[in-house]
């Protein structure tokens, strides 16, 4: 259904995105997701004493290190927000979709570690790592869309499109209280 606004005859609405803001909002939840993973290798080693990516070990993420591990996580958050971007103009339910995504690719990247031939505190770490930034960028870029929507006037263009205005209330000419008589 066409939303139109109130005297804008031979005008509606679309729902748009602000993209210079969506993009802007996706670097910043890049960084945010790049400093998650910094923070989380850090309680990880540094706390646990957990060697989560570990140079010399085997296996797919054998020779990641943390700006490898940072610099793929700010990545996959501008991923999500081109993938928000794109939901945004070409689905009519995109903070739908882009939920269903996110959550499948989340359950991925925490899956994935606990495949690997490494230690199980390693898979669990990783996997909980890889949690929290799924978490993080999801919600941060969900969020930034829904600030970034828009409405976007548009002329209607045939004469089929275009209503008349809604009909103003005429009164009647002459006295309109007693005292006018």
């Amino acid at each position: 259904m066409v939303q139109q606004y109130p005297g804008n005859y031979g005008e509606d609405t679309r729902p748009g995105i602000d993209a210079a803001r969506l993009w802007a909002g996706g670097v910043a939840t890049a960084v945010v997701a790049a400093l998650v993973a910094v923070v989380g290798l850090l309680i990880a080693r540094g706390i646990f004493d957990v060697p989560v990516l570990a140079p010399k070990g085997d296996g797919l993420w054998g020779k990641a290190s943390t700006p490898t591990y940072a610099i793929s996580a700010a990545a996959v958050a501008l991923l999500a927000t081109g993938l928000m971007h794109l939901l945004s103009v070409a689905t009519p339910a995109p903070g739908q979709f882009f939920g269903w995504i996110m959550v499948l690719v989340t359950a991925i990247a925490v899956v994935l570690p606990l495949t690997l031939t490494v230690g199980l505190e390693a898979k669990i770490a990783t996997a909980a790592i890889n949690l929290v930034i799924g978490l993080v960028i999801a919600s941060l870029v969900s969020s930034m869309a829904a600030s970034a929507r828009t409405l976007h006037r548009r002329k209607r263009n045939s004469r089929a499109e275009q209503q008349p205005p809604p009909p103003t209330r005429q009164w009647p000419e002459g006295p309109t209280t007693y005292y006018d008589r």
